[in-house]
This record gives C-alpha cells, sequence and structure tokens, in this order.
C-alpha cells in the first residue's frame, strides 16, 4: 500500500490527503449537525462557527501559537457564553429565539473580525484562513507518524470524529431523548440541560477543528446541510446518521474534483456540492421530495378520476338506458380536464374499459372493480344515514370521496355494522361482495 502511494505523482498524492482529511472533517460536522437539525438548532450551530472567532483570536493572543488545546479552550468558553447569552435573552428579556440568536453571534462574529484586524500583525493568523479553509494546501504540513508522514490535520481531526462518535455511542438513549422531547428527558432523570452544553461544547471542538479545512463561514455547509439532507431522506436516527456521514463524504470527493477542474476553491465547491445534494435531495426523496409528492398526488388524483369513470359506467349500465355513453360526455361528466382524458386512456390500456366507436363500455374486469366501488359508495351512504342520521340528499358526496379510500376490512365493518342492508337511502341496490376476487377491493393501490 505505502509503495503503491508512493509510486504515484505528488499531485494525485496531494489529492489523496486533500479529500481524506476533508472526508474526516465533513464526517465530523456531519455527526453533531444531525442533533443539531432535530433540536431545530441549526441557526445555533450558525451561531456557535461565528461567535467562537474572538475566542480563537485571543488564544493566539494569548498563546502565541496554533495549538489545538489552546484554540479550543477559546472557542469553547465563547461558544458556551453564546449559548448562554442566545438562552438569557430568549428568557429574561422576553426576546425571540432567532432575534437573541442573531444579535449575539453577529456582535461576537464582528467582535473577532475587528480582533482579528488589531491583533493580525502579531500572531501568525490568516483572515482568508479562518474564513474560507485552505484544504489545498493539506499536504504541505506534514508530521511524522510511526515511520510515515501524515498531513498534521489527518490525526486531528481523525481525534474529533473519534470523539465524537464515541458521545453518541456512550449516550445514545440520553442524545434521542433530549432531542426529540426534553421534558420527558427530565422526568426520566436525563439532565437535557446537560445534554444541551455538551453538545454546543461537541460544536465548538469540531468547528474549532475544523476551520483550517473549511474556514468559519464554509463550516456551517457541512455542520448542517448533511443531516439536513439525510433527514429528508429518513425517519430513524440511526439511519440519518449514517446517511449524512455518507452525503458528507460524497461532497468532499465530489467538491475535490470538481474544484480541480473548475480551478476554484475546495472548501468552497464542496458546499457548492453538499448544497446540489440537499437540493436533489428536497425535490426527490421519496417521501418529502417536491417531484415525489407532486408524482404521488397526481397518481392519487388519478386513480380516482379512473374509479370515478368506472363507476359513472356501472352506473349507466346500471339504469338500462340503451343509448351508448359517449367518450366525450364521460369525459365531460367528470369536469373534463386532462386528468379525465388521461383516464380513459388509463382504463382503456388496464384492459377495464373497451370502447365501440365513439362509446364507452366496462369489460368484465371493469364492472368487478365497478362494482366494488359501487358498493362501498353505498355502504357509506347507508352508514351515514342510518347511524349518523344524514339525510338521504346529504350523504353523496361524503360517499363519493370515501369509496376511494375504502379498506376490504372496513367495508366488511360497514356490511355487518348495517346487518347486510339490501339497499342504499335513495332505494338502490347495494351490490353483493365478490368473494376472492381481490381486484375488486375498493381500498387505494
Amino acid at each position: 500500500m505505502v509503495d503503491w502511494f508512493n509510486s504515484l505523482s505528488l499531485d494525485r498524492q496531494n489529492d489523496l490527503w486533500v479529500v481524506s482529511v476533508a472526508v474526516l472533517t465533513n464526517s465530523a460536522c456531519a455527526l453533531v449537525g444531525c442533533y443539531l437539525v432535530l433540536r431545530r438548532m441549526s441557526l445555533l450551530g450558525d451561531a456557535i462557527s461565528h461567535a467562537v472567532l474572538p475566542g480563537l483570536v485571543m488564544a493566539f493572543v494569548f498563546s502565541g501559537s496554533l495549538n489545538l488545546w489552546a484554540m479550543f479552550l477559546g472557542a469553547l468558553v465563547v461558544g458556551l457564553l453564546t449559548g448562554a447569552l442566545t438562552q438569557s435573552l430568549h428568557r429574561q428579556a422576553d426576546v425571540p429565539e432567532d432575534v437573541s440568536m442573531g444579535v449575539v453571534f453577529t456582535s461576537l462574529f464582528a467582535l473577532g473580525v475587528v480582533l482579528i484586524k488589531r491583533y493580525a500583525h502579531r500572531v501568525d493568523l490568516d483572515p482568508d484562513c479562518v474564513l474560507y479553509g485552505l484544504l489545498e494546501y493539506t499536504a504541505f504540513n506534514l508530521v511524522q507518524f510511526g515511520p510515515y508522514e501524515i498531513p498534521e490535520a489527518l490525526p486531528r481531526m481523525g481525534l474529533v470524529l473519534s470523539v465524537n462518535t464515541a458521545f453518541i455511542v456512550l449516550f445514545w438513549k440520553e442524545l434521542l431523548v433530549s432531542s426529540f422531547d426534553p421534558a420527558s428527558a427530565v422526568a426520566m432523570g436525563i439532565r437535557a440541560n446537560l445534554m444541551h452544553y455538551a453538545l454546543l461544547a461537541l460544536v465548538a471542538l469540531t468547528t474549532v477543528a475544523s476551520f483550517e479545512q473549511v474556514g468559519s463561514i464554509l463550516v456551517i455547509a457541512m455542520l448542517i446541510v448533511p443531516g439536513a439532507t439525510a433527514h429528508l431522506l429518513t425517519d430513524r436516527l440511526g439511519r440519518m446518521l449514517a446517511l449524512s456521514v455518507l452525503i458528507a463524504a460524497a461532497s468532499a470527493v465530489l467538491g475535490h474534483l470538481l474544484s480541480v477542474w473548475l480551478n476554484t476553491n475546495t472548501a468552497g465547491t464542496m458546499a457548492v456540492v453538499v448544497g446540489a445534494l440537499y437540493s436533489a435531495a428536497a425535490l426527490f426523496s421519496p417521501r418529502y421530495g417536491v417531484v415525489s409528492v407532486l408524482a404521488k398526488n397526481t397518481a392519487d388524483a388519478l386513480r380516482v378520476v379512473r374509479e370515478d369513470l368506472l363507476a359513472l359506467l356501472y352506473r349507466w349500465e346500471e339504469i338500462g338506458d340503451s343509448r351508448p355513453l359517449g367518450a366525450r360526455e364521460a369525459i365531460q361528466s367528470l369536469g373534463g380536464g386532462w386528468l379525465a382524458a388521461c383516464a380513459r386512456y388509463a382504463l382503456l390500456w388496464r384492459g377495464e374499459v373497451r370502447r365501440d366507436g365513439s362509446a364507452l363500455s366496462l369489460t368484465e374486469q371493469g364492472r368487478q372493480r365497478a362494482r366494488a366501488l359501487v358498493r362501498s359508495h353505498r355502504l357509506w351512504e347507508s352508514f351515514l344515514s342510518a347511524k349518523l342520521g344524514l339525510p338521504a340528499d346529504h350523504v353523496h358526496e361524503p360517499a363519493m370521496r370515501m369509496e376511494h379510500y375504502i379498506a376490504p376490512e372496513l367495508e366488511a365493518k360497514l356490511a355487518a355494522e348495517l346487518d347486510d342492508l339490501p339497499r342504499d337511502p335513495h332505494g338502490r341496490p347495494i351490490p353483493a361482495q365478490q368473494s376472492g376476487d381481490d381486484s375488486a377491493s375498493s381500498s387505494p393501490s
């Protein structure tokens, strides 16, 4: 493995180091970011990542070095101060929580910018590094690790990722309960406030350790967006954490490849990529995606219109009208529009309706399906009239809606409750249940 790595060109070695550090950095941010998303504290993560800037500057001023522990201590103090000030303004001064966050973090961030300008000549502090990150230069800061030389950021971010993972594993139950129901956590004896401030400390640690890689501004994307993206894809916490790490790692790899191709800042391109992944999830996630929801609603609406057309043809046959029902007339009876036209073509394709010239009629398959729909409709009308006392002229419209969503179990209960009434409130016969015919079920497919 070492020989293979040494056989690569310097550019390829640098690419591998950059991607490795980026994967560790993004993954560490994503893990704690999931809990910020679940606790609706995304803005607080933004506030902490910006507000710790004066703590970093003061740590540089007093230590005169880039020592991680000095930076962490300064950032931790200011990070906890940010949370405390935000809560104090919200509870004591009755300031809205979002306003208190905005006041605290913008004030502290502005103080940090002033301190950078004031003390930049005294310490080795590059504003561009703090704001934008220097992932591209990862391979230029190597340390000896046993017989090998590796980037200094690699063991540091590996340690932060390990700390975050260990904390989540050790306090899984406490974090889970306090994230979803703080009141129940307190009732169970869990110190919810302690979990809150411990999470803030982890956010501060992760933010400080990530500054040199992705900067104080772009760390927000890695802290929030992977978790928010994973939350669109699953409702289970374990899967959400795993997906957020995968998304963070993918953004690191794709972001670096894109930055090399476009010759742009690596951390910034990673943020763009993870934003694009979030947009894709927001559009296409199976449960919450805009396109997925639109497609599901459209399919549901098409099913309802299709079933309405089947029921209309059944009732046309039932009254014994010798005149065939024309396709145009049937579509107009359903209100017209493209849904009705699509429903007609769908029924023809499914073999439930046939067309003779310009007229439509039911096939045997379609007649069975239509009979089940009309049975559900008239059972529901009878229930509303007999059990709820609604007059006969008030039961048709609600029954028209409910007939599309009555499962076989509910239909059986309605029939038993009504003692298998032969006719509905309008005097029309209730079709008998077709035994052993699954296709006759009126539940949505």
